[in-house]
């Protein structure tokens, strides 16, 4: 615990972070949130979210998924001192739920793969946009005028087609420091960065970093955010305003949310389900958005100051993995079982069957 908490001797005058815990979460995840924002801008752009047809249910779909699980966990911590910790449970953890859902093989279909990574796409970005509005400190507006100068020059990188090189990432390690020192969460440079650079660029970023992150940036964050002493009295964590709120706003607020606003959205045509998906296919879907780990923990991070409501809210969200997976895999277990044993016994033919949703996922 000490290599993470201990004072480091920084150099006067400069006001950088002092410990090893603050240099991973400010700095070490301004490369994270750089990689991730490439794959946000590219959908934007480019891929299942670059038209409003396509865009609609998960955007909607993702609102609904924040919004319940924040209201939850309010609920749970009304006049505790705590309900400034709404924003741990509203986000989804890409890596995890992706991974989650591979294991699922054919029992989770690749359209509802693509639409689960859209969701969490924005979801992500949600995330982003609350941390920087509701989780920085105390505004210095000298400092966020500079960052908004930065951002024009990086701007201005991209209109003059200037290659990407050292130039921009100066400017990049510039607008971190004006970041850090304005009061607004400094990782969040790394978003302001990679929407900055112009769509070609993004896969020389992508391809520079991404090891990087995921085999340095994410265990040494992991590493350093989940440091925790386990107390004898987890259960009491676990049922405490702080975990129940978590717990609630991931395991059910989640799957809730989302499948209630996108219920809402077909009903009233707003949007339509992606081909040849169904809605109990969609709740379970639901489920694995609740994994929220790695913007979870950075979110709680920044809401409590305490380290015992830090190690309750890690401990929540560690149990809310666990759960959420646990009810997924048992969730299209069942349904899919069930449609197994709906083609054996049925006097009808597979078409009628399958055009109601209710047969096999892996027939042909």
């Amino acid at each position: 615990m000490s290599l993470w908490n201990g004072k480091m001797a920084m150099p006067g005058g400069l006001h950088l972070p002092d410990t090893g815990l603050s240099w991973v979460n400010n700095f070490v995840m301004a490369f994270f949130f750089v990689l991730v924002t490439t794959e946000i801008k590219r959908e934007l752009v480019a891929g299942e979210l670059s038209s409003f047809k396509n865009a609609i249910l998960p955007l909607g779909a993702a609102f609904g998924g924040m919004m319940v699980p924040a209201l939850l966990f309010i609920v749970c911590n009304l006049h505790t001192g705590f309900s400034h910790g709404w924003g741990i449970p509203t986000a989804t953890d890409i890596a995890f739920s992706l991974a989650a859902a591979s294991l699922l093989g054919k029992r989770f279909p690749v359209k509802l793969k693509i639409f689960l990574m859209a969701l969490a796409i924005i979801d992500d970005l949600g995330a982003i946009l609350v941390i920087a509005v509701f989780y920085g400190g105390h505004l210095q507006w000298s400092y966020l005028i500079g960052s908004g100068l930065v951002c024009l020059l990086l701007l201005g990188c991209r209109y003059f087609k200037i290659k990407f090189g050292l130039l921009q990432v100066l400017l990049g390690f510039g607008l971190w420091y004006t970041m850090l020192q304005s009061g607004l969460e400094a990782s969040i440079a790394g978003v302001l960065f990679a929407f900055a650079m112009p769509i070609d660029t993004l896969s020389v970023i992508e391809k520079a970093i991404h090891k990087y992150v995921n085999f340095l940036v994410l265990p040494l964050f992991a590493l350093a955010n989940t440091a925790l002493v386990i107390p004898s009295h987890v259960f009491d964590s676990l049922t405490s305003n702080i975990g129940m709120g978590i717990i609630c706003g991931l395991v059910i607020g989640k799957p809730l949310g989302i499948f209630l606003v996108s219920r809402v959205m077909v009903g009233l045509k707003i949007a339509r389900l992606p081909a040849n998906i169904n809605w109990k296919q969609f709740f379970g879907m639901g489920s694995l958005a609740g994994i929220g780990f790695t913007m979870s923990i950075f979110t709680a991070m920044l809401a409590f100051s305490s380290s015992a409501a830090r190690d309750i809210a890690k401990i929540a969200i560690l149990a809310s993995i666990a759960v959420s997976v646990a009810v997924s895999f048992v969730y299209f277990w069942i349904i899919g079982l069930r449609k197994v044993k709906i083609k054996a016994h049925s006097p009808l033919g597979p078409q009628w069957w399958k055009s109601r949703g209710l047969y096999p996922l892996n027939s042909k």
